[in-house]
């Protein structure tokens, strides 16, 4: 989303709740001081003086890049258990890896899943029986997994067991 006074990112969301209906204003970082600093001087509210002491205080303000973008990184390495997907992985292709993903990375998935759909939960109707597949499809995916570390790292006797579990479950 665009500045509403120019054409920079809009970094600050502001919705002002005076009057009948509320008001959205969408703002770069140089405009959202302007118009807190105008808001501030027009009425004594708490909550613009604590928006102006927040932007002055925001990491955009000191180094755009310091803080937001160590965050995003550390969010972009976590990698899910079963299948090995990185957060990274999944923004890029716009695909999970396994069902155990919307587990792992719900806190992330949750607003994007919200914003879509409307919520954030299953409401409809799904057969019993289906649970206890998914379960076993996660537990074959993962030791599939393990197999492959295993014969990797040279460790055939650990293999041969995740190879006769793969067996079990397949059975």
């Amino acid at each position: 989303m665009k500045c509403q006074k120019c054409n920079k990112p809009a970094m600050f969301h502001i919705t002002e709740l005076t009057g009948d209906k509320p008001e959205e204003h969408h703002f770069c970082e140089l405009h959202a001081k302007e118009y807190l600093n105008e808001t501030s001087q027009n009425s004594d509210t708490e909550s613009s003086d604590g928006l102006t002491a927040a932007l002055a205080d925001s990491p955009v303000q000191k180094n755009p890049m310091t803080k937001v973008s160590a965050e995003l990184q550390a969010i972009d390495r976590q990698v899910c258990p079963v299948c090995g997907i990185s957060f990274y992985d999944f923004r890029n292709r716009g695909r999970l890896g396994c069902a155990n993903d919307y587990d792992c990375f719900a806190k992330q998935l949750e607003p994007l899943i919200t914003n879509i759909h409307g919520a954030s939960e299953h409401v409809g109707k799904k057969p019993s029986e289906i649970k206890l597949q998914l379960n076993d499809s996660m537990k074959l995916i993962k030791l599939r997994r393990d197999l492959d570390t295993a014969i990797n790292e040279e460790d055939y006797k650990k293999a041969s067991k995740i190879r006769d579990e793969i067996k079990k479950l397949e059975n």
